[in-house]
């Protein structure tokens, strides 16, 4: 029964989390695309940047709150699922998680409300410095909770002492050597995602005709934004991968299947990982290129997972899998944005409508990609929920799986109705689209045009 309970517990939380992720994500590129738009608006008095600016900030106001709703469960189960968990690593992560209400959710919570409610109710420079402020402070909250969450991983300054973590060093505890690389990875992520959502909404509305201005706006951002962040994400995921190579050997071998640690490792591009028999069947791989990528040197050795005790190693297939998802999803988005850029270079971009619409699908792509790469990071973490520190099924509270089957169905019911709802909602403002409204110049811009524009018009400016 201890096993099912741990089994349980771990599925509920790793539900509630993925159903959480995506929603901060999104929130954090989101505000910034926003911020972005609201500054061109100030200084180019442009009235669809200004439209634009308050379509999405709609959007954002639903994703914003299903975030909070999705993530408000989790603490709860640290007390009712994780309760070991919680007095082992308290002191540590209970900090830094304050340190996130007190920098982050507080900035946000200050600045929302004008952000939400204030665009015909404060000066245009209030408005626009309360979005800047929302999008550092959905960074800043992004910043805390990779740093308690990196210090899983690899956990540094803090003593054990009686089976409890007490830190020693907040330096070294906030940038743990994984975080830099996955507040990077994941911060980029979260544009990333952003960029592609506003590319396939912009793609959607050229497509259909409608929003002239608005959607070649959206195509610009949107497109400038995945041609950039696509390729860095490649190089950053390297770089992370290195690290883990550096601290969590067992999770890199798990990626790569990579069972025999002697000789060099080859590039196991596709298999059938078989962890029973430990051997890859229908594997399809190029010989040494994994040692080459991993260590820079062509018979570089890395860890196999026969080195390992059969109850150190992380699962296999699962991580396998999902890190293959995730960077066949990131080089999808690289042919996606260098396609576009070079459609656009040659002034085809807002008439290819075989690339409009793919580009008007992949929304989906950059939440599956943050899907994929967190259950890689946490799947391959295991069996240790504090790495090296304490293992998970260590940090279980006294439950039984039966209380955790209950809790498990209530929020499998509630989170499907909810965030149905919540998703059906964003849909229909995507399809209603920016609303048609004529406002006022902020000041500085009098002399520019205040009409409105001919979405009629090919180039979607105001007519002459």
């Amino acid at each position: 029964m201890q096993g099912n309970a741990l089994l349980l517990a771990r599925l509920q939380f790793a539900f509630t989390v993925s159903f959480h992720i995506i929603f901060p994500a999104f929130s954090i590129g989101l505000s910034a695309f926003i911020a972005t738009l609201l500054l061109r608006w100030r200084r180019s008095g442009a009235e669809h940047l200004h439209r634009l600016a308050r379509f999405w900030t709609k959007i954002f106001a639903v994703a914003f709150a299903m975030g909070v709703v999705s993530g408000i469960p989790m603490s709860y189960e640290f007390g009712t699922n994780w309760s070991r968990f919680a007095r082992a690593a308290g002191n540590v992560l209970g900090p830094l998680m304050g340190y996130e209400v007190l920098t982050a959710f507080f900035l946000e919570a200050t600045f929302l409300g004008v952000m939400l409610f204030g665009w015909r109710r404060v000066p245009p420079w209030l408005h626009v410095t309360a979005a800047v402020l929302v999008a550092l402070g959905t960074a800043i909250s992004g910043f805390w909770i990779l740093a308690a969450n990196s210090w899983m991983h690899t956990p540094a300054g803090y003593a054990l002492k009686d089976g409890i973590a007490y830190p020693l060093d907040w330096w070294r505890i906030i940038f743990n050597p994984s975080f830099p690389d996955r507040f990077a990875h994941m911060m980029t992520a979260a544009y990333l995602t952003t960029s592609v959502v506003v590319l396939a909404v912009g793609a959607r509305y050229c497509l259909q005709e409608r929003f002239a201005a608005e959607s070649r706006t959206m195509l610009r951002m949107g497109l400038g934004m995945v041609a950039l962040l696509a390729p860095l994400q490649l190089l950053l995921g390297d770089h992370s991968g290195l690290t883990a190579l550096r601290y969590q050997p067992a999770k890199i071998a798990a990626i790569e299947a990579h069972w025999e640690g002697r000789g060099a490792a080859p590039l196991v591009l596709f298999a059938l990982p078989d962890e029973h028999g430990e051997r890859n069947r229908a594997a399809l791989a190029l010989p040494h290129l994994g040692s080459l990528i991993l260590t820079h040197s062509w018979d570089g050795r890395v860890l196999g997972l026969k080195d390992l005790p059969a109850g150190e190693r992380p699962p296999v297939s699962s991580v396998f899998f999902a890190f293959r998802v995730m960077v066949g999803i990131g080089l999808t988005l690289i042919a996606l944005g260098l396609c576009g850029a070079w459609l656009w270079w040659r002034g085809r971009l807002f008439c290819s409508r075989r690339y409009l619409r793919l580009a008007s699908l992949s929304w989906p792509l950059g939440f599956i990609a943050i899907l994929a790469g967190w259950l890689t990071t946490e799947s391959g973490r295991q069996p240790w929920i504090v790495y090296g520190v304490m293992r998970t099924a260590a940090a279980l509270a006294p439950v039984n799986a039966a209380q955790v089957a209950v809790s498990l169905g209530l929020f499998a019911v509630v989170y499907l109705a909810v965030f149905s709802i919540g998703i059906r909602y964003i849909h229909r403002l995507i399809e209603r689209g920016p609303e048609p409204a004529v406002i006022a110049p902020p000041a500085g811009a009098e002399g520019l045009p205040n009409r409105p524009l001919s979405l009629g018009h090919p180039t979607g400016e105001p007519p002459p």
